[in-house]
């Protein structure tokens, strides 16, 4: 579980140990992981997952992955910086190829294997000011495709989930961003733009991404592989 320690992430861990599962939560916030693994009897595995190469020393014999981890940079392309451009890519579709990458050989070893790749509506429609982000999203859907028809064939699934704006710290800093490009108040970035694509006029609580994951890990989805569930309120269905 990467990105664990807040928001969504913290909810699926949470979801995860109370069904059973060994958790690891991995983040780069060493305080917060180490609370939540704490909480729910799990293992904390401080990582920056910007540092590519420090994923090679990850313990990645394990039958679930959950790609979470995520960062936001707000900013017209003319100027987003390049090389937060890169670590956002970093972060967000490099890293999870790698975590994949390497945790295939051992769900193969055993023949089953989940692999949720927390993706976002962003990761089937383009925000303006978001390069960065939707590049990245929409390349996790790319590998998580890929990974689920290489996967098949050894009994592992891989999906996305892709949630609109989920009740969490990152969308606070991106409605504090949104605000300052537009010029507009935080409360107007919530309900006129954030808000706007959807039919359900509501945040998403991170609770609701963790329901989704679970079942993806059920007997009852072992069919369900190279697939996006949206938890957009009809944000997409326009």
């Amino acid at each position: 579980m990467t990105g664990g320690a807040s928001g969504i992430g913290r909810a699926i861990a949470v979801a995860f140990a109370g069904a059973g599962a060994a958790v690891t939560v991995l983040d780069r916030d060493a305080d917060p992981a180490k609370a939540v693994a704490d909480e729910i009897g799990a293992l904390a595995v401080i990582a920056d997952l910007s540092d590519l190469d420090a994923i090679a020393d990850l313990d990645l014999d394990v039958d679930i992955v959950v790609n979470n981890a995520g960062v936001q940079h707000v900013a017209p392309l003319e100027s987003f910086p390049p090389e937060k451009f890169s670590f956002i890519l970093r972060v967000m579709l490099e890293a999870p190829f790698r975590i994949i990458a390497g945790a295939l050989p051992h769900m193969y070893e055993r023949g089953w294997g989940r692999i949720i790749n927390v993706s976002s509506v962003h990761g089937l429609r383009a925000s303006a000011y978001k390069s960065a982000y939707v590049s990245a999203k929409h390349g996790l859907e790319g590998l998580s495709k890929v990974a689920a028809l290489e996967g098949a064939a050894h009994g592992v699934t891989s999906n996305c989930i892709n949630p609109a704006y989920v009740r969490t710290a990152l969308l606070e800093a991106q409605i504090a961003d949104q605000a300052r490009t537009h010029g507009i108040s935080e409360s107007d970035v919530l309900e006129k733009i954030m808000l706007a694509p959807a039919a359900v006029k509501r945040l998403i609580e991170p609770e609701e991404v963790a329901s989704l994951a679970l079942f993806l890990c059920g007997a009852s989805s072992a069919s369900v592989t190279g697939s996006s569930f949206c938890l957009d309120g009809g944000w997409t269905a326009h």
